[in-house]
């Protein structure tokens, strides 16, 4: 066998082994591409499936009057889980681009319970995340308004992953900390 070929074949061999998990480790699933109008129903279903703690950061959060509005069933949600003792906290930015509406937001998810904070002044808090349960991370370009959830071209990604979900948990807990 040629030495390049030998060389190419170990090289091989090696990213295979480094893709396994370690012995006793059991593989983490592949993130879940959620494009476009399946975000609400995926995001929906992880609040309902909530057992310790959802912490969130939208840049915007437009709950719309209709029954049929898909940002105020995610807030139905959010209020169900804080209910039945899941720990929620949403952080939403604070600009005056986006303050009516995270306001009329504030309201309604405050009534029922949930701990929203506006992000520190300063600069806008354009992310969009969501992080459960020491476990799950969901990031993306969807706001929750009821276009980014049905007409946009919107692109974000589950991912079960216990390490990247305490590191943004974190993140997320800087931001949620009180102005001062």
């Amino acid at each position: 066998m040629r030495a390049w070929a030998r060389g190419s074949l170990g090289l091989l061999l090696a990213l295979c082994l480094t893709a396994l998990p370690a012995h006793g480790q059991t593989p983490l699933p592949e993130p879940q591409l959620l494009e476009n109008g399946s975000y609400g129903p995926v995001l929906i279903q992880k609040i309902q499936q909530a057992k310790r703690r959802i912490i969130c950061v939208f840049f915007l959060f437009k709950i719309a009057d209709s029954p049929r509005s898909l940002p105020r069933a995610v807030a139905s949600e959010l209020i169900a889980a804080q209910r039945r003792g899941v720990d929620v906290t949403v952080v939403l930015d604070a600009t005056r681009q986006t303050q009516a509406d995270n306001r009329n937001a504030t309201r309604l998810l405050a009534q029922g319970g949930v701990r929203v904070v506006f992000a520190p002044a300063g600069s806008t808090t354009h992310a969009k995340a969501v992080a459960i349960d020491e476990r799950y991370v969901i990031v993306g370009s969807h706001n929750l308004t009821q276009s980014a959830l049905t007409r946009n071209n919107e692109l974000s990604l589950l991912i079960d992953s216990p390490t990247l979900a305490a590191r943004m948990q974190r993140y997320l807990q800087r931001l949620s900390q009180p102005r001062r």
